[in-house]
């Protein structure tokens, strides 16, 4: 039986379904790549995480382990590769992951997927998905990598600021009495009256 971090395939399916509304092949893939990853990396270190994709691959990072967005041990680069980077946050040290094409030859139905050779409605899901399974983490390769930890350490909070014409909290580091809606410096909606 294929386990993913501890889970059953049917287990990992369902905590899919349930955190990102569908079982989505990337994501079952990506859950593969963090066992991998896990199993590959010194137990008891901390390590962030940098995603090359914003499709799937982030939300089996944050299914499966503690690094998140929200909590930022997870940067996402919008390189578009299927692909992700578990590093020592301390020393940089870690290894890239990525999905490898001169592994699918064995697996056409994730080589017609993960391609697109076929259109979504023609991809046979459960072919795909037995596909999934069997390959586990034979389609993955692994290469060792060292991340450039800036030398500077962030600074966390900072004082916040209101406003002067929405009255709303922002960061005060801006160094404006506006926040950069009411500055125009970010437009992504307009008011409805």
């Amino acid at each position: 039986m294929t386990e993913i971090c501890g889970y059953s395939f049917e287990e990992y399916i369902k905590k899919v379904v349930d955190f990102h509304g569908t079982a989505a092949p990337g994501l079952i893939i990506g859950g593969y790549m963090v066992d991998l990853a896990i199993k590959e990396l010194p137990k008891g270190e901390f390590y962030d995480v940098i995603c090359e994709s914003v499709k799937c691959l982030p939300d089996a990072i944050q299914i499966l382990t503690p690094c998140s967005i929200g909590n930022g041990w997870l940067k996402i680069e919008k390189v578009g590769r299927f692909a992700m980077t578990f590093y020592n946050k301390y020393t940089g040290e870690g290894i890239r992951l990525y999905l490898d094409t001169d592994k699918l030859e064995k697996f056409p139905p994730i080589k017609e997927w993960f391609l697109k050779l076929k259109p979504k409605d023609e991809q046979d899901s459960d072919k795909l998905f037995a596909s999934i399974r069997k390959a586990s983490s034979d389609i993955i390769s692994v290469q060792k990598v060292k991340v450039d930890i800036p030398k500077e350490k962030k600074k966390k909070g900072g004082k916040i600021t209101l406003c002067s014409v929405c009255n709303e909290s922002y960061p005060g580091k801006e160094g404006s009495d506006k926040c950069k809606v009411c500055s125009g410096e970010i437009n992504y909606y307009s008011r409805v009256k």
